[in-house]
């Protein structure tokens, strides 16, 4: 039975469990023999939690929905009390800093009876569309080891690849849920701002940007562990009231006859498109429209807009440096250039030279920009279909930045962010789904995005596609 564990998704091992068919610590004894077998390959997890993880597995757990599963945190905003905390950080590793509690969303997946193994491998702070820090080393992707996995939830979407786990906490504030997700052959969902409580540390971050969820294997535990996860908390600045059913009833529903629109080129048509990733999108519109669905060449306008980039990086660029004078002050250290990597400060003192009105200044447009394109949903569209990236993941190496020019990876990541950054600022949901793979035998995933708060119809169109054109089977030979 323990072979089997590991094609089972989070769901289906849960059912085990409830049927008495195995035992919560079974199920993290195979877990953890596969990461120990297979993690020294792909360096995805980086701090092990294994006899913690025994002994919560051979206690009393919650009785919640996913009681005795396996699971694994990234390594960046959601912390879990008593374990090692680094965001990626040389800095905080060679403190051997801890939290001191959980956020509000570890104690939900803890209410919801997943047992943590570990933590997940992050780049510092998370900026970088790839997951190679220094502290750790790189993250290889399990369908090719000279390859990404992407990032910043690089480690989590490796692990889930890999089948060390079903399913792996992420985060995502320009596609570090979706980008990891398309690079591994995963369902990654970025939920709509204010979802997923970010309490109690912060109560948003990047102005907004930013949405806590997970990486899976199937729509079933993509929609369920969002029941699990979302719902406001006590102070948070905004959030969505309770859908009208829970995300895992959508599953079955049929989304009717949507209109989607689609686009193969790069927003302003900033970056060239990998023909690779044109023919995911191409394929996906033909699986839509014979599937019953209204497909036409269509994006919202406001996507073109080449400013987006630079207010975007103003977000960035001033919350890494907000980063760092969080970390000076709980640590009582001061962060000097040594500390961190070089595009970390490069990028930080960037942050540093914004004003207060300029800032401000960033937010406004950016609000701006959301209602541009949000309007598009208003005029017709139901959906918007997109490529994911548009590059397939690339090389280890590619994105690093050098010393000599420590934004180089920052500049070189934009094919792998420009058609998911745009979501993080206007809030919406969006997912990213494997129905691609090129000949290289890469995944190459789609990018589906609705109007704001409905998850529901991601979830019921995600569905309707993994039903037509089931990936469950596809596994990376690792």
């Amino acid at each position: 039975m323990r072979d089997t564990f590991s094609k089972l998704d989070a769901t289906a091992q849960a059912e085990l469990v409830r049927k008495r068919e195995a035992t919560p610590l079974d199920l993290v004894d195979a877990a953890i023999a596969r990461i120990e077998a297979i993690n020294p390959k792909i360096n995805a997890v980086i701090t092990p939690l294994f006899e913690k993880a025994r002994a919560q597995a051979s206690g009393r757990l919650p009785d919640g929905p996913f009681r005795g599963v396996p699971f694994l945190l990234k390594d960046l905003i959601c912390q879990s009390e008593g374990d090692p905390f680094h965001a990626g950080m040389r800095f905080l590793r060679d403190l051997g800093w801890k939290s001191d509690h959980d956020t509000y969303l570890a104690a939900r997946l803890r209410d919801a009876g997943f047992v943590f193994l570990g933590k997940t491998n992050v780049p510092e702070l998370g900026p970088l569309p790839t997951t190679e820090p220094e502290a750790y080393g790189p993250t290889r992707n399990p369908w090719s080891l000279s390859h990404s996995p992407g990032g910043s939830s690089g480690g989590s979407g490796a692990a889930v690849a890999a089948g060390f786990v079903p399913a792996a906490h992420g985060n995502d504030g320009g596609g570090s849920i979706r980008i990891p997700s398309s690079a591994c052959g995963l369902v990654g969902l970025k939920p709509s701002r204010g979802r997923v409580s970010l309490g109690p540390d912060n109560g948003d971050l990047w102005s907004g940007c930013v949405a806590e969820h997970v990486l899976t294997r199937s729509v079933r535990d993509t929609a369920a562990i969002l029941d699990v996860v979302a719902g406001p908390m006590p102070g948070d600045p905004y959030y969505l009231p309770a859908p009208a059913r829970p995300f895992r009833g959508e599953v079955q529903v049929d989304p009717g006859r949507l209109r989607i629109g689609f686009m193969t080129k790069a927003p302003a048509d900033i970056v060239p498109v990998d023909p690779d990733c044109i023919t995911a999108v191409e394929e996906a519109a033909r699986l839509l429209e014979s599937l019953g669905h209204a497909v036409e060449d269509a994006h919202p306008a406001a996507l073109d807009e080449p400013e987006f980039i630079g207010w975007f990086g103003t977000i960035v660029s001033t919350a890494t440096a907000r980063d760092l004078d969080i970390w000076s002050t709980r640590t009582q250290r001061s962060i000097g250039a040594a500390d961190v990597e070089p595009y970390t400060w490069a990028l930080a003192e960037m942050g540093r030279s914004v004003s207060g009105p300029r800032y401000l200044e960033t937010v406004e447009w950016l609000q701006g920009y959301a209602r541009r394109v949000a309007s598009w949903w208003t005029s017709g569209f139901d959906l918007l279909l997109t490529p994911t990236l548009a590059v397939p993941p690339p090389p280890l190496g590619h994105l690093v930045p050098s010393a000599a020019d420590p934004l180089q990876g920052l500049r070189r990541s934009t094919p792998i962010a420009t058609f998911t950054s745009p979501f993080n600022a206007t809030g919406q949901p969006a997912i990213s789904l494997p129905l691609h793979w090129n000949e290289a035998g890469l995944p190459i995933g789609v990018q589906l995005a609705a109007a704001y708060a409905r998850e529901d119809l991601l979830v019921r169109i995600a569905a309707q596609l993994e039903r037509a054109r089931p990936w469950e089977r596809r596994r990376p030979s690792i």
